[in-house]
């Protein structure tokens, strides 16, 4: 069982690579091989529009066709069995290398032909990590439920169940004293952090063993 998540934060040790990590550990208690990819440590872009992928005859095999930083990761993700993405939300969306990252994986498997949606052969299970500074009610009312869902129905080109978590209304910085930042109560965010982030962890834990198969 190989489990492969990706963070797409500029953060290593922020909110997303916590809840990322939480996972890879409820995995790893099924005995899953895991491994975490940094994207803002890679160098790479979005998809050149170079068509590649749907030639006829084309050698793609479902990967992009660009040889830059992403390749080696795109071909290790081919060959996992359990994906896990993670995105702090930036305006109403996943990060821009996210973002970049999801057009390289989802496009060169995304049939052009009349009756097909996928070109993808195998089977990858997936979730999708989402971390936001606003609360639920503020998530509902800016419908950001529209952009998971529409994530949600890419990576089930792969054939496998993709599930969605959400981690609301997250600690910002260390010492919030330092910033213009006056709409937020930073003792209640404390108190959120100090009491819901430990309960979100145990449940990314509890999505990794759950969807680790053995």
């Amino acid at each position: 069982m190989k489990v492969i998540a990706v963070n797409g934060s500029p953060r290593k040790s922020g909110n997303t690579a916590i809840l990322l990590q939480s996972a890879l550990k409820g995995a790893e208690t099924k005995g899953a091989e895991t491994e975490l990819i940094n994207l803002y440590e890679l160098d790479f872009r979005g998809c050149y529009s170079c068509f590649a992928c749907k030639r006829k005859g084309s050698l793609c095999n479902g990967i992009c066709a660009i040889q830059d930083g992403l390749r080696e990761v795109l071909e290790k993700i081919m060959n996992c069995d359990l994906l896990l993405l993670g995105s702090p939300i930036y305006f109403g969306n996943v990060t821009g290398e996210m973002r970049s990252f999801l057009e390289r994986l989802i496009f060169p498997s995304l049939s052009y032909n009349t009756g097909d949606r996928s070109v993808f052969q195998g089977e990858i299970d997936s979730a999708f990590v989402y971390t936001m500074n606003v609360t639920q009610e503020q998530m509902k009312q800016m419908n950001y439920e529209a952009i998971f869902n529409q994530n949600q129905a890419m990576l089930e080109l792969f054939h496998g169940q993709s599930e969605i978590f959400i981690c609301n209304d997250t600690y910002q910085f260390k010492d919030y004293s330092m910033y213009d930042a006056s709409k937020f109560d930073e003792v209640r965010k404390a108190r959120v952090k100090a009491e819901q982030f430990p309960i979100d962890c145990q449940k990314a834990f509890d999505l990794g063993f759950r969807l680790a198969k053995t």
